[in-house]
């Protein structure tokens, strides 16, 4: 099987590369100098030229607040985008995995961790244009795998991981919200999934969407606590404070754990502990840095 992976130079395109290096499938790995996901023909020349049967679209707008007035950018390329990697798997009948995120629940006011089936309720453009990339998908009638994820991080890229790492070395004191609530996901144990699955083979009883994250629930001030523990950087205060006090264009969400039950039903895959991950992770910057 031929797999195209888009956004291939970000945080989980990375870990996509490192995780299928012994693949029997033949992946080719591309980012915006490669292909250009937002020129429609130019995807599915790409998709016919190599004939690809799965996409693993990694490409995404994250920044959050810049969405704001960056809508235009951010709903090319989480929304429209995603809507033609879609209809070109639709007409080949191939495969898409496309990626989502938790902030599709901005606005819910939960307690319970998310099901498949809560009710999406975004806040802000970033959340709003990827439910609606998530829903061009479901509409093309394409073949596809949706994962909704969360608070991503790796050792690539720039993420929350990386930037408190930094700080917690740096500055004698932080303070980090303790009112947003969620689960980190390392992005080299969602890539190790993806790949798990095809190498397995996607039968059409298991296409749909799925939540996955690491397992385990904290706070970004616990995430942060964490963090500075397993790097040593105990000479830092790390303090709680409320969301209000780091005024945002956007409401986060304030609880967005996903229910993974389906994802670990379906595919029979067990998924780490939130904090062996941060772990492993940590490991892998420091031998990077060597």
């Amino acid at each position: 099987m031929n797999i195209l992976v888009t956004g291939a130079k970000g945080q989980l395109g990375t870990h996509m590369l490192l995780s299928s290096a012994n693949s029997r499938h033949r992946y080719f790995f591309t980012d915006v100098d490669e292909l250009d996901i937002t020129d429609p023909v130019a995807i599915r020349q790409f998709v016919i030229g190599q004939q690809i049967d799965a996409i693993v679209n990694c490409a995404a707008y994250t920044n959050v607040d810049r969405a704001e007035t960056d809508e235009i950018l951010a709903d090319k390329i989480n929304h429209l985008a995603v809507g033609y990697l879609a209809d070109t798997m639709a007409s080949t009948g191939g495969l898409l995995i496309h990626i989502s995120t938790d902030y599709v629940f901005g606005g819910n006011k939960n307690n319970t961790p998310c099901g498949e089936d809560e009710p999406a309720n975004p806040t802000g453009v970033y959340g709003s244009t990827k439910l609606q990339g998530e829903q061009v998908v479901v509409a093309s009638g394409c073949r596809y795998l949706l994962f909704r994820t969360s608070w991503l991080y790796s050792e690539y890229g720039k993420n929350f991981c990386k930037t408190m790492l930094s700080l917690s070395d740096t500055k004698p004191k932080l303070t980090v919200v303790f009112d947003q609530v969620g689960t980190p996901t390392y992005a080299g144990d969602l890539a190790q999934a993806i790949v798990a699955i095809l190498e397995n083979g996607v039968s059409p009883d298991q296409e749909g969407l799925y939540h996955y994250s690491n397992e385990g629930v904290c706070s970004w001030y616990d995430f942060a606590k964490e963090i500075a523990r397993q790097s040593g950087h105990t000479d830092c205060v790390i303090l709680p404070c409320h969301s209000d006090e780091y005024p945002s264009p956007v409401v986060r969400p304030s609880y967005s754990v996903l229910d993974k039950t389906k994802f670990k039903q379906t595919f029979n895959l067990s998924i780490p502990y939130w904090t062996d991950s941060l772990s492993v992770c940590l490991n892998n910057i420091k031998q990077i840095e060597k």
